[in-house]
């Protein structure tokens, strides 16, 4: 599979993981150690990737069948890094990730998420 195919299936399995409530698409999606930073209820939100998970799992799924909204922007790659322009919806909003990511193990994992939450 081609770099830019790679990240967007990467890309695909966090927004449905995001919009579906899937921890293990979650998991799989993020490294351990990555980060999750945007403005959220008028503070400076800073999460790590099981804080960020654990709010989607309280937050719950879309219903089955719903079609998760995505738009990948943009998408630039040098060499083993990444990044990734998306707009998404969650929980009746509207937001616009730039994902960092990483090739680690032959495989692209985000590694930070800085979102903008769209009033």
């Amino acid at each position: 599979m081609a770099d830019r195919q790679a990240i967007e299936a990467t890309v695909h399995l966090y927004v449905e993981g995001m919009a579906f409530a899937n921890e293990a698409a979650l998991k799989k999606a993020f490294h351990p150690k990555s980060s999750i930073i945007g403005h959220y209820q008028n503070a400076v939100e800073w999460l790590s990737r099981d804080e960020f998970i654990a709010a989607i799992l309280e937050e719950g799924g879309a219903p089955p069948g719903t079609q998760p909204y995505m738009d990948i922007g943009s998408i630039d790659i040098s060499g083993d890094a990444a990044t990734v322009k998306v707009t998404d919806d969650f929980a009746g909003m509207r937001f616009t990730d730039y994902l960092s990511l990483l090739k680690v193990d032959g495989r692209w994992t985000i590694v930070s998420k800085l979102y903008h939450l769209h009033l």
